[in-house]
């Protein structure tokens, strides 16, 4: 509680290393917030101004926090293979409307190991013809991975974009077994 008898916000975050490199994960009292692909000192600087000002509070390292420990214990058994889905509490704080109605979708709706396409991820939330829509609710996604926009992909079978590069898409995929492992 802080002087105003309120309970004080507290973002928590740490850096895990992954197949796809080192990811930021960041949680808050209501669950993890925010996953932030290539958490290099740049970019993890970055994330962590966004996140202070999207959310009042100065985020704090802390690797041995409850908040976190059972999000990163669930990270590290997915890129392990032993994970096909994640059982956490989510903050959906930093996402709203029609993009956070699309994220919640794809999180429940869209299982390990399947695709969808963007179009039909706007059908089952009811704006057929709002495949573009669902590309920016997946640009807008603060939880990758965890909420798999991986999985969302072009009618025609083109990967699509990705906030993570192609490359990390590619791999994620792959390591669902969706396509290929790459060659070399």
């Amino acid at each position: 509680m802080d002087s105003h008898g309120q309970d004080e916000q507290r973002v928590v975050w740490a850096v895990v290393g992954s197949g796809i490199g080192p990811l930021m994960l960041a949680a808050t009292r209501e669950g993890l917030v925010n996953v932030v692909f290539h958490a290099t000192d740049t970019v993890r600087e970055r994330a962590l101004e966004r996140l202070a000002s999207r959310l009042g509070t100065e985020p704090v390292e802390d690797l041995d926090s409850p908040l976190l420990a059972e999000a990163i214990q669930q990270v590290q058994a997915y890129f392990e293979g032993e994970r096909h889905d994640f059982d956490l509490p989510l903050d959906w704080s930093l996402i709203s409307g029609f993009n956070r109605q699309v994220l919640r979708e794809l999180a429940t709706g869209v299982p390990y190991g399947t695709v969808v396409g963007y179009g039909d991820l706007a059908g089952r939330v009811g704006q057929p013809g709002g495949a573009q829509a669902v590309g920016a609710a997946m640009g807008a996604n603060p939880l990758p991975v965890v909420v798999p926009c991986h999985r969302v992909v072009e009618s025609d079978g083109g990967l699509g974009g990705f906030g993570g590069g192609l490359e990390t898409k590619r791999k994620l995929l792959a390591l669902e077994g969706v396509l290929p492992e790459p060659l070399f």
